[in-house]
């Protein structure tokens, strides 16, 4: 791909898929057909810079109604926008839910993670594969986690094509409530500071489907049934904790519980009470009572919320921004989509009370793409909340504007980094940024900007409801509060648990059930650390994880037991990290690909065999932890580390 346009032409298809995202094209500079006043000036130029954040929608608009970017279309798109054409091709093959080769229509995503190692997916993707060859219509593609641990294996369907809109059936269920079908597509256009201005329509929707737990029936049903195939609501998300007494359950006590879809029962659970009392103390006390909560953030780096919260609302740049970080795409992790499935409307008021407390009027859900039934709920929740007057220009009659807008991701682990996420918000590659500014003085379109997960976000509600005192006193003094554990792998009951911190890891593994004959506990997910059976006494806290010599990451529990090959699970992590990384910094780059290719000599050695490479992976290990950009990077060897180490996987 050149710096220049290329002779490549859109279709008329790929025109109108990026048309009724940015509206029909003013001039010919933009692709429209020439008149006379092109010949003397051009216009659009500097109003079409300032939309640069649009050419993420734009790559999902083409990709949703097509199922891949021609060389044509992304010309058309770097018209629109003004871009150039190698940085918006650079763009588009950085996620891997897009291609720019010809592709067809209908995309079978098998997740081959670590979770569904264990369950079968090899067997199953090979399976699938062979079943449905070029003929199908159909393309198989392995890929990274799914989020859908707790019902693996998983698959999931992306049905390109125009006939896929709100309205029109997606995919249907099929053969039982294992398969869920949803409509995915972006959150609408919302009127805001000046970003997003420009969106004319509802971008075209694409059709999918889950199958979870699949079976290559089941799996080959979903990718070759029908449009018209009738739709079954889908089964709720599994909380083995449902139907427990209330006082037991602090974040999830609606999720099975509540209508997700209804505003009004969302109220009617105490819904919208923590933003009236918000509104009642005001920015800076809100501030106070998360800070006196204790409240850290549940994405793995347990930064206090109250401080960065402090610090975004004291910078004197405006406008500042709100971004929730929706990417959760840590193998094993799946506690955020939980909420967003059965709990939508608590997200959407925690945001608005984020923002209000640091200032902020417009807020963005960056929301993983493979994601599809959260998308459309969340997506229905704004919708509502905007008609009821709980966003928009003036939020329960106090006279303060906030609205969120929905961003979809494209498949990035690394997008999950708060810095790449503001890249690719703002339609460059996602790449993390280096720090100093930290977000709070220079993040998103370089303004201030206060990030974090969904867990987090949802964990104010409770403060401003009970008290920052009643909260603190859940948990330990130095961990306040409920956390969420995505429990999977070995066990009978896998799914999200919500426990106090200071609960030991035998104590949630009891709940789910784990199996006797139990190997390893990965905690933290691929960026974590194993533990062996005999240390199930380590609490569940970020200080008593550091002191075990693990982390607690971001809540992820995977139990392994003794039929799981450790060595070819170790080479997956190193696979996931090598394929991940965004190839920025050389120590992550080469890093990674050094640790797969130790890993795959070692797979079937042990001992002195293996002695030597097990020594570069430590020096290679080193070397990335000490000089990577990002935490991709320095963690990338911990999981493998801690299974030499602890668990002695290749002696």
């Amino acid at each position: 791909m050149d710096l220049r346009f290329g002779d490549s032409k859109p279709t008329d298809e790929e025109r109108a898929a990026v048309d009724a995202l940015l509206g029909p094209p003013e001039s010919s500079w933009e692709g429209a057909d020439r008149s006379d006043a092109d010949l003397r000036w051009a216009r659009g130029g500097r109003e079409a810079r300032d939309r640069r954040d649009q050419l993420l929608p734009a790559l999902h608009a083409l990709n949703d109604r097509v199922g891949w970017i021609s060389e044509g279309a992304l010309d058309y798109v770097c018209r629109r926008l003004t871009v150039p054409p190698a940085e918006a091709y650079g763009v588009a093959t950085f996620y891997a839910m897009f291609s720019v080769r010809p592709r067809p229509a209908t995309v079978l995503h098998v997740c081959t993670d670590l979770a569904c190692t264990v369950a079968g997916a090899s067997e199953l993707c090979a399976t699938v594969e062979a079943r449905l060859g070029p003929e199908s219509g159909v393309k198989v593609e392995r890929s990274p986690c799914l989020g859908l641990c707790e019902r693996a294996p998983a698959t999931l369907t992306i049905r390109a094509g125009e006939s896929a809109r709100l309205g029109v059936p997606p995919l249907g269920e099929l053969e039982d409530e294992a398969v869920q079908a949803e409509s995915g597509g972006p959150g609408a256009a919302a009127p805001g500071d000046g970003k997003g201005k420009g969106r004319r329509g509802r971008n075209t929707l694409h059709a999918t489907a889950v199958c979870a737990p699949a079976t290559p029936a089941r799996a080959i049903a979903a990718a070759t049934a029908p449009e018209s195939a009738p739709t079954e609501p889908a089964p709720e998300t599994a909380v083995p904790q449902t139907g427990t007494p209330a006082p037991t359950l602090t974040l999830l006590h609606r999720i099975g519980t509540a209508d997700p879809t209804s505003l009004d029962d969302y109220r009617a659970h105490g819904g919208y009470t923590a933003l009236r009392r918000a509104f009642a103390l005001g920015p800076a006390a809100v501030i106070r009572e998360v800070t006196d909560a204790g409240l850290v953030g549940r994405g793995g780096a347990a930064f206090p919320t109250g401080r960065k919260w402090q610090a975004t609302a004291a910078q004197p740049d405006h406008p500042h921004y709100l971004v929730c970080n929706a990417d959760e795409s840590e193998p094993g992790t799946f506690k955020d989509r939980v909420l967003m499935e059965g709990d939508p409307y608590a997200l959407v008021e925690a945001m608005t009370i984020a923002a209000y407390a640091t200032g902020a009027h417009r807020g963005y859900l960056y929301l993983r793409g493979e994601y599809p039934r959260a998308l459309a709920r969340v997506t229905h929740a704004i919708e509502q909340a905007r008609t009821r007057g709980l966003l928009g220009d003036d939020v329960l009659g106090q006279g303060y504007a906030f609205d969120i807008e929905i961003r979809r991701g494209a498949g990035a682990y690394i997008c999950g980094e708060e810095t790449a996420l503001f890249n690719s918000i703002e339609g460059h590659r996602g790449e993390p940024r280096s720090k100093p500014p930290f977000p709070v003085e220079k993040g998103l379109f370089g303004k201030p900007t206060v990030e974090n997960n969904v867990e987090t976000l949802v964990n104010v509600l409770p403060i401003l409801t009970m008290g920052a005192e009643a909260y603190a006193a859940i948990g330990t003094p130095a961990s306040t509060g409920p956390k969420l554990f995505c429990v999977s792998g070995s066990v009978a009951r896998p799914g999200v648990y919500e426990l106090p911190f200071g609960a030991t890891l035998g104590e949630l593994l009891a709940l789910a059930g784990v199996r006797d004959n139990l190997r390893a506990v990965l905690l933290g997910g691929a960026a974590g650390g194993f533990v062996r059976p005999d240390e199930l006494d380590i609490p569940l806290t970020f200080e008593g994880t550091r002191e075990a010599g693990t982390t607690l990451g971001s809540g992820v529990v995977m139990a392994f037991d003794n039929t799981v090959p450790l060595p070819r699970l170790l080479l997956r992590i190193a696979e996931f990290f090598r394929d991940e990384s965004c190839g920025q910094c050389v120590p992550c780059r080469v890093g990674t690909v050094r640790q797969e290719e130790a890993l795959h000599r070692i797979a079937d050695r042990t001992g002195a065999a293996a002695a030597d490479d097990i020594a570069l992976l430590r020096e290679v290990g080193r070397a990335m932890r000490d000089a990577s950009i990002c935490g991709l990077g320095q963690t990338a060897w911990n999981a493998v580390e801690s299974a030499i180490d602890r668990l002695g996987a290749y002696e």
